[in-house]
């Protein structure tokens, strides 16, 4: 999640905790302590790839945030003022403030390393994007309650208690369509394919589903008010017969642990060579999608590795258009909103006649 979100999710924790006890500066340790796990953004792991697929790494693992919970809470009960506050609640308080941050990013799509240095495939539950208004607000709320009143506990309480709720709604959605969705694909002989149902943009109303299908990946649109409607699919290219070679890199495999099979390969010309390239799929929107990664060039006739770089044009971030074609879609499915009108003819291989 985005580090505001992180930061008011630390607060109210640490508000929840201890506020009745140390009042704002409860909140404000939280805060500090809720944004902490991100400070690996600072570090270079090496070239792009790596710095991707690293993020959310040992910083964001449970063993390590609890580790280092437990050292602070020992030494806020040897050092600290506050004399009468019992280990098990300094514990509590360090120990909830750190985890819950990557607890939180592991219910987005991009991937977090709850059990490193277990060599595991990053965890992702996606139910929230990684920007979602209603949820962070209600954080928000209750702990802007307690700086003003100087009561630590009661608003941070309420929020955490409102936010949580918003992530259950969020949760059921998800269910809800994915229930939605288990007969369409049982028609279509889909059901076994890999799938990644996660929400668009800034909202739990309209989800995203995207299929891998051998060398193509299905798109389409599911909003909570789409009622019996079945979802209409779209077909892109992702071009995997670039895969194996993609894989027989370090930096293509690493790709691959890190997204599975959620990734297209294309060839490209960038600076007069032909260019091997990786995008993730899973992460923007199709045709907006937010990284790429050159892995290889091609040299008479051979792939040689290349030092990664990320592709990252300047418009990818967002489109105000787009956002708000996803807003309306949202209530009605009429008129369609097609992803492949966003996506370069090349890679679309069927759409509804609607499109």
């Amino acid at each position: 999640m985005d580090t505001l979100t992180q930061a008011a999710l630390g607060a109210a924790v640490g508000g929840a905790v201890l506020g009745r006890r140390l009042g704002r500066k409860a909140v404000v340790i939280g805060a500090v302590l809720g944004t902490l796990p991100d400070f690996d953004v600072f570090i270079d792991y090496g070239d792009a790839v790596a710095n991707y697929t690293e993020h959310r790494g040992f910083t964001h693992s449970l063993f390590m945030l609890t580790g280092l919970g437990t050292l602070l809470a020992l030494m806020a009960d040897r050092f600290a003022p506050a004399r009468d506050i019992a280990l098990r609640h300094w514990w509590a308080f360090f120990v909830l403030c750190l985890v819950t941050h990557p607890l939180l990013d592991a219910l987005t799509t991009y991937g977090t390393q709850l059990w490193w240095p277990m060599d595991l495939r990053p965890s992702a539950w996606p139910v929230v994007f990684i920007i979602d208004p209603l949820y962070t607000l209600t954080l928000l709320a209750g702990i802007g309650v307690a700086l003003v009143t100087g009561n630590g506990r009661r608003g941070p309480a309420w929020g955490l208690a409102l936010s949580s709720a918003y992530l259950l709604f969020a949760m059921g959605a998800k269910v809800l369509v994915e229930h939605r969705l288990e007969p369409v694909l049982a028609e279509q002989g889909l059901q076994d394919t890999p799938r990644l149902v996660q929400p668009t943009p800034f909202n739990t109303l309209l989800w995203r589903v995207t299929l891998i299908d051998e060398a193509q990946h299905h798109e389409a649109l599911m909003s909570l008010f789409d009622g019996d409607r079945p979802p209409a699919f779209e077909t892109f290219e992702r071009g995997a017969e670039l895969e194996p070679t993609a894989l027989a890199l370090e930096r293509g495999e690493r790709l691959d642990w890190f997204a599975g099979p959620f990734l297209r390969y294309e060839v490209r010309d960038l600076e007069g060579e032909e260019t091997l390239v990786a995008t993730d799929l899973r992460l923007g929107f199709p045709g907006f999608h937010a990284f790429s990664f050159t892995l290889a060039v091609r040299e008479d006739g051979d792939w040689r590795p290349a030092a990664p770089t990320e592709l990252l044009p300047a418009d990818v971030r967002a489109d105000l258009d787009v956002l708000g074609q996803l807003a309306s879609r949202i209530f009605s499915p009429e008129p369609p909103l097609c992803t492949s009108h966003f996506v370069a003819d090349r890679w679309v291989v069927d759409t509804p006649e609607s499109c």
